[in-house]
Parts: C-alpha cells; structure tokens; sequence
C-alpha cells in the first residue's frame, strides 16, 4: 500500500492507493497532520512506501513523523520522473505540476495533453505525445481573484464564489461575479483555443478545487477529474520503486 501526502497551499491531503486503486482519501488542515498522520497508521498498518509533494508549508518534524515508519520520496526536481522535462528551469517547476504531467503520461500516453489545475492559482501545463515536457502558464485562481478585489480596492467586498446568472452584472456584487467567474472561464477556454490551434489533437485535463464548478461552464471538450494530482503522484512513486 502506498501512502500519498498532498501538501497544498490551502489544505493537506492524505490518499492510500493499493497498487493503482484509491482506497481512501482525506482532506484536512496543516495543523492537524500529526493527528491525522498517527490514525492514518493505525486504521492501515500494512503500509509500505510513501511520496510526499508540498507547495505549502510542512516542517521537517512533520516528514520526519513519515519517515521514521516508511521509506520517503520527496518530490523535488532530482526525482526521477517519466517524462522529458524541458522546462528551462526545472529546480522551479512546481511539484504539484510535476505530478500532474506525471498522471497523464500514465493516463494517456502517446497524446498532447494540457493539464489544467484550477486551485488556489491556475495552472496550464503542456507534454506533447513524444513525452516532452514544454511548460504551461500560471495564473491567479478564482478565490484569488476575488480576493485581490477586496484587498486592493477601498469598497469593493469579498464575497463568495458564485456563478454569474448574466455577463451584465446590474449591482456591485454581481459585477464582481461576472468580472472573477467570465474571466477565469474566458481565460481557459481561450487558451484551449490557441492550444488546439498548434495542436489538433490535444485532450485537455482539468483538475483542482474548482474543477466541478468550472467544468459545465467551459465551451471546449475537457476530463475533469478531482483525483488526477493524486494518481500522477501514486504513478511517479511506482515509477521509482521498478
């Protein structure tokens, strides 16, 4: 059994994979990873092996916990990886997006694929069908956006995310809906668009927090699934343990 941990800018994810199989995932916050790590260990003691990807803010005490009942790969850009990465510098490619590309080469190989990865910030990230990794872009997520808005002006007011009924918004509230939410979704389906333009046969992935709420709203044909980070974590695991 192989143990994932998912350390994001917002939230940590615990997942147990049996081989390729999920068999439980969690979702908690960074101050409660020794608790949840010490009845993680205790509900699955035939654990093996673990590979732990952070974005955010893990402390070598937290490691250490994992380390000293399980081998550890830490997800860096020395790990051995399926694919051919030509980022120009790779010592600065997100981890999170490593694991990404990771999944797709797993899940469809001899394809170009654009993974995108609606979070906290929104990332695009391209490997072509001879499994060269090119790049992406970043961008500010939804809950960014709107909080960019509050932060920055004197009047306007955070607010939850929402869907636009309208692209006019008649009031200060659903202006700023129809600004954050047609925007991310413009902004998506508009680099689909220049993507499909070089690339005919290009399966686009989308993933992330906000993957269901942007999914029926996108024009262009797209996989959602909330699980891809994982999964492509899992594989790269596998991959260094052969």
């Amino acid at each position: 059994m192989n143990l994932i941990v998912d350390v994001g800018n917002t939230y940590v994810k615990f997942a147990i994979y049996n081989s390729y199989n999920l068999i439980f995932k969690l979702s908690f916050e960074l101050s409660e990873f020794k608790k949840q790590y010490k009845t993680l260990k205790k509900d699955f003691p035939k654990l093996e092996k673990a590979i732990i990807s952070s974005v955010g803010h893990l402390s070598q005490d937290q490691v250490e916990l994992i380390k000293k009942d399980l081998p550890v790969i830490e997800l860096s850009s020395m790990t051995k990886l399926p694919f051919n990465n030509l980022y120009k510098t790779p010592k600065t490619l997100g981890v999170d997006r490593m694991a990404l590309v990771g999944a797709s080469v797993q899940q469809f190989s001899n394809k170009n694929v654009l993974i995108i990865d609606a979070g906290t910030c929104i990332t695009y990230d391209f490997i072509t069908k001879e499994n060269n990794y090119l790049g992406g872009a970043i961008s500010p997520g939804i809950r960014l956006r709107y909080k960019t808005l509050n932060n920055l002006t004197a009047n306007l007011p955070l607010l939850e995310t929402e869907e636009p009924k309208s692209i006019i918004g008649n009031s200060t509230e659903t202006s700023i809906h129809s600004g954050v939410v047609n925007g991310v979704v413009k902004e998506i389906d508009g680099i689909i668009d220049q993507y499909i333009e070089d690339y005919l046969d290009l399966t686009v992935i989308l993933t992330g927090g906000d993957a269901i709420f942007l999914s029926n709203q996108l024009k262009n044909t797209i996989f959602a699934n909330s699980n891809f980070l994982l999964e492509g974590l899992n594989f790269i695991l596998e991959y260094n343990s052969k």
